[in-house]
Order: C-alpha cells, then sequence, then structure tokens
C-alpha cells in the first residue's frame, strides 16, 4: 500500500508541479472555505442563543446579516475552488496525455501492430480522463478535509470534551473502515477499463471496414458480436459501480449513527443544564461538518479506486520500452543518397525470414525499378528503409550511412513513399500538404502546386490553402490525391523516393500528368519503383526481381532486356504481368 501511494505521489509532483502557483491558490481558497465552515455555526448558535435570552432586534440583525454573508462568501469561494481545481486537473491530464500519446508514437511497429486504433485511444484519453479528478482534487480534498475535521474537533473539544470524545470515537472508526474498504473496488475497475478499451477497439476496426462488411454480409455477424462486448462491458461495469458504492453506503450508515449521538448527547446535556440550545444546535451542526469531509474522503478514495485501475494501465503503458535505439548520425543533407544492403536478414516472427541474405547497392541518382510476387519481401524492404523495423542480421546503410546509428527524424525527412493509397486528414490543404509543419512559407508551397500542373485544381479552391480537405480525401479524385502526395514529397526535398506504382489505378489523362510529376520528382535523386505493372520499369536505370525474401536477379534494365535467359526478359516477352503481382 505504502508502494502505491509512493507511485501516486510521484505522479502528482510530477504534473502539477509546472502549475505549483496555480495549486497553492487552491489550497489557499479552500482553506478560507473551511474557515467559514467552521465560523458559520458559532455565528448561528450565538443568534440562537440572543433569541432565547431576548436580544435586541439590532442585535439579532447584525448576527443574521453576518451569517449570510459567511454563506455568500463560502459559496463564492467553493465555486472558484471547483473552478480552479477543474482547471488544474485538466491541465495535469493534457500533459500526462500529451507524455503518452509521444511515448506510444515512439515505440516501434511490433507494439502498435498488436493494438488496435481504439484500444490505444481509450487507453490514451479514457484512462487519463478518469484520473482528472485524482489530479485537481485529491490531495487539495484530503488535506483540506483532514483540516475541517480537525478544526472541527478541536472545537467540540473546547464546548465539551465528552461530546468531543464520543465524536472522535466517530471519526476513528469511520476511518478504520474506510481503509478497510479503500482497495475493494480496484481489480473490478480495472477489468471495466479493460472492457472499455477493447469495447472501443472493436468500434474502430468494424468502423473502418464497413464496406467489406456490407458487401460480404457479414453485418448480423458483426452486431452479435457487438452485444456480446456490450453485454460484457455492461456485466463488468455494474459490478465496478456496485464495488465502489459500497465504500459510499457504509459512510452514510456511519453519518446517522453519528447524527443520533451528537443529537443525544446535546438533548442530555440541555437537559441536565451544561448547556445552551444553541450549543445543541452547535453539536449537531458541527455534525454535520464532520460529515462533509469525511463523505469528501469517502468519494475521494472512490475516484482513487477509479483513478488507481487508470494510473496502473498508465503505468504499463509507459514501462513499454523501444527494442531499437535511436542513433544521432546525419545523412547527406543535400543530394541523391546511396542504398547498401550488405547480407540482410529480416523476419516478422521468429524462424521465419522475409529477407534471406539480401545484398546489393544502389548508387546516388539511380532509378531501380522492383519486381516480385506478393510475399516476395518488397513491402518489408521499403520499411527497413524507413527504419520502422531493423534487420535481424547484416546492415543497410543510406548514403553510407547505418540506419541504426542514423538519427531517425533526419533519416525520415531525408527518405520518402508515394503509396497508391494516400492518407489524407481533416484538415486544410496547407496543413495536409506540410503535415502541420508551419515553417513553410505558402510561397513555396504554391509555386509546388503549379509546377505539378494542378493551378486549376487550386484554383477552384474556395479558401485557397486555407480549405478543409475531408477526411480520408473525400471529394478528391484518385489522381488528385496522388498528385498531393507528390507535392508532400517535393516539400520535404529527400534524398531517396520509394514509389508503389501511383499511377496504376489512374485515367488516361490523370496519369499523364502524374508521370511528368513522377519525371520531375526523379531528378537528382535516388527512386525505388514498386512495380506492379512492366510499362513503369520503362523508366528504371536498373531492374531487382525479389522471389522468396532473395534476389532472383538483378542487373541494368538494357543488360536484362537483350539477355534472354534473363527472368525480366521473359516478362517483357509473354506481357504476363500477373506473374509480377500474383
Amino acid at each position: 500500500m505504502n508502494d502505491q501511494l509512493k507511485r501516486y505521489g510521484r505522479l502528482l509532483v510530477a504534473y502539477l508541479k509546472p502549475q505549483r502557483r496555480r495549486a497553492r491558490l487552491l489550497a489557499i481558497v479552500l482553506l478560507g472555505s473551511i474557515v467559514l465552515q467552521l465560523i458559520n455555526p458559532q455565528i448561528l448558535r450565538h443568534f440562537i442563543d440572543s433569541v432565547m435570552n431576548g436580544g435586541t432586534l439590532e442585535s439579532l440583525i447584525t448576527t443574521a446579516i453576518l451569517f449570510l454573508v459567511a454563506g455568500l462568501a463560502n459559496n463564492a469561494l467553493s465555486i472558484y475552488a471547483t473552478y480552479l481545481g477543474s482547471d488544474v486537473g485538466w491541465t495535469a491530464t493534457n500533459l500526462l496525455r500529451k507524455d503518452l500519446a509521444t511515448h506510444c508514437l515512439s515505440l516501434d511497429m511490433p507494439f502498435h501492430n498488436n493494438r488496435t486504433p481504439g484500444e490505444l485511444i481509450e487507453r490514451i484519453d479514457g484512462d487519463i480522463t478518469a484520473m482528472s479528478n485524482f489530479f485537481s482534487q485529491f490531495v487539495v480534498r484530503i488535506l483540506g478535509g483532514a483540516v475541517l475535521l480537525t478544526g472541527t474537533l478541536i472545537l467540540l473539544f473546547a464546548e465539551d470534551w465528552r461530546v468531543g470524545t464520543v465524536l472522535a470515537l466517530f471519526v476513528v472508526i469511520t476511518f478504520i473502515v474506510l481503509n478497510r474498504f479503500q482497495q475493494v473496488a480496484i481489480p473490478a475497475t480495472t477489468a471495466e477499463r479493460e472492457a472499455v478499451a477493447e469495447f472501443y477497439g472493436f468500434l474502430e476496426e468494424r468502423l473502418a471496414g464497413v464496406d467489406d462488411i456490407r458487401a460480404n454480409g457479414a453485418g448480423p455477424f458483426v452486431m452479435r458480436r457487438l452485444y456480446e462486448i456490450g453485454r460484457q462491458l455492461f456485466i463488468l461495469g455494474r459490478k465496478a459501480q456496485m464495488m465502489r458504492t459500497i465504500l459510499w453506503v457504509i459512510i452514510i450508515g456511519f453519518f446517522s449513527l453519528g447524527e443520533v449521538a451528537a443529537l443525544g448527547m446535546g438533548v442530555y446535556l440541555f437537559k441536565a443544564g451544561a448547556i445552551t440550545l444553541g450549543t445543541v444546535y452547535l453539536f449537531f451542526q458541527y455534525t454535520e461538518v464532520l460529515q462533509g469531509p469525511l463523505e469528501q474522503i469517502s468519494l475521494e478514495i472512490q475516484d482513487l479506486q477509479k483513478a488507481g485501475a487508470s494510473i496502473a494501465r498508465v503505468e504499463e503503458l509507459l514501462r513499454e520500452k523501444r527494442t531499437m535505439v535511436d542513433g544521432d548520425e546525419l545523412l547527406p543533407e543535400h543530394g541523391a543518397l546511396s542504398v547498401t544492403f550488405d547480407h540482410v536478414m529480416f523476419g516478422y516472427a521468429d524462424g521465419v525470414p522475409v529477407l534471406n541474405d539480401l545484398s546489393f547497392e544502389l548508387k546516388p541518382d539511380t532509378v531501380l525499378g522492383l519486381l516480385g510476387r506478393t510475399g516476395s519481401g518488397k513491402s518489408s524492404l521499403t520499411r527497413l528503409l524507413f527504419r520502422l523495423y531493423d534487420p535481424l542480421s547484416g546492415s543497410l546503410k543510406i548514403g553510407g550511412v547505418d540506419t541504426r546509428a542514423a538519427d531517425p527524424r533526419q533519416l525520415r525527412r531525408r527518405v520518402a513513399m508515394v503509396t497508391q493509397e494516400v492518407q489524407l486528414f481533416h484538415a486544410t490543404v496547407r496543413d495536409n500538404l506540410t503535415f502541420f509543419d508551419t515553417s513553410i512559407p505558402d510561397v513555396k508551397i504554391i509555386q509546388v502546386i503549379r509546377d505539378l500542373g494542378m493551378d486549376g485544381w487550386y484554383e477552384s479552391l474556395p479558401n485557397g490553402l486555407d480549405s478543409e480537405l475531408r477526411a480520408g480525401g473525400g471529394g478528391l479524385s484518385a489522381g488528385e490525391a496522388q498528385l498531393l502526395a507528390f507535392t508532400r514529397v517535393f516539400l520535404k526535398d529527400p534524398g531517396l523516393v520509394i514509389l508503389d506504382e501511383p499511377s496504376s489505378r489512374m485515367d488516361m489523362a490523370t496519369e499523364a500528368m502524374l508521370e511528368r510529376a513522377m519525371a520531375k520528382l526523379m531528378k537528382g535523386r535516388t527512386v525505388i519503383i514498386i512495380a506492379h505493372r512492366l510499362s513503369t520499369v520503362a523508366r528504371a536505370d536498373e531492374i531487382m526481381v525479389l522471389e522468396h525474401g532473395r534476389i532472383r536477379e538483378h542487373g541494368r534494365r538494357e543488360t536484362l532486356e537483350r539477355d534472354t535467359s534473363s527472368h525480366f526478359h521473359h516478362l517483357l516477352q509473354t506481357g504476363l504481368e500477373k506473374e509480377i503481382m500474383s
């Protein structure tokens, strides 16, 4: 338990420290509210005793006004404390959310391959949202409640030691019960959070594949699975809520006993002539005051149980470590880049190589046409070039720098890829082209758009670069989306470009425009074209054919064309383009 509290404390300190001034202000505001809560019953006791003793109307009015002012001031401080606490809490959780998202984005591809986007969204957003009250209120309210309890008991002892002893005993017993039951809901809440993550992961996957689900008549099966997951979430959520409610029910029972004890003691002492009627009310009112911090502490412990489950899951995520270590060597900043594979072995699972003893060299400013059937290793080769994975053995160098020693950010600036499926965001044209990089001037963006022959498309935009695109490129033709992808590459000005046959789905006019863009892109750069059609490699300087993760043949295109025994010559003669794809 102590170790757990230390972990919670470290997390609190780490994310509240940047807001220490606002946290201190929150503590001061709550302290002011506590003082007013202790004073108000005293004012009311004085009012009652004045009435019983025949006090003057003026003194009664003055006391009543003082009571109202203190009450209004207490409400104002409570409202401000609620606002300030929420602000502190959300700022802290947003900082944690940013750090956790950055951490997840930095992890290796195997981590992301084993988790759905929906699950990660729930882990990063849902779990941290459940911790917002922990950051904003927990320490301040627990400490504030402790101060209010202590102050109330001191005042009760000052009035009558017997009443003070009974209510102090009541507080001690209540705390023992709180301590006994504070962990009871954490396992159930953890299971609930896991079920929520599974639910969102399921939704994200099915929504992404809704077209295939409809086309194959799989709707009823998906809905049945949705009901099953939803039912499980309901059962686990109900159990977690019931477990969290146990503590609250127990505290309510103790509150009732405390009120009975306070009222009984007050009546007994009043009949004995030991206290005034106003003091009887004071005892009862202070019992009500005691209930506030006790209930508050119990609710905070319930929130801690929610936060505890989320904190455990966040810590689990933060414990995930990268297997790849970033380097700091820089590739040449300008010009075409060389590529060297030296006995590279690679696979996604142990004992199952995808690339087997791959060795070749691609000199700067060379265009390589990469052919091979599905599963031959073409995509795996490109993933190694971006250092999404590391070779199991051997070495891969780009621009003379081993990818394992290279600075990953600079490497990915110097290597670019254009695929058939272009990822576009629900954002402005500018942000889509620059990937939200505000350092690229509009003049440069517009110049590249014009260089690629997209003047007409650009002029048709209602707000120029500020025009918003729909998510996934809705409203754009496939050719326009591809040309936008080319614009992105030109803005990066990379030294190595990978083209996954971007013109394979174009009409003749759009393909001609794309061909001109490709010709410009290839000037002064090293290019690897993953070809699905033989016509695409007509511009290649070299041809490489992969088969089962090995190089079947590699050489100058003209040489392989003339060599009647080459596989490439056979493909050209028969025109069996399906042999490339199948």
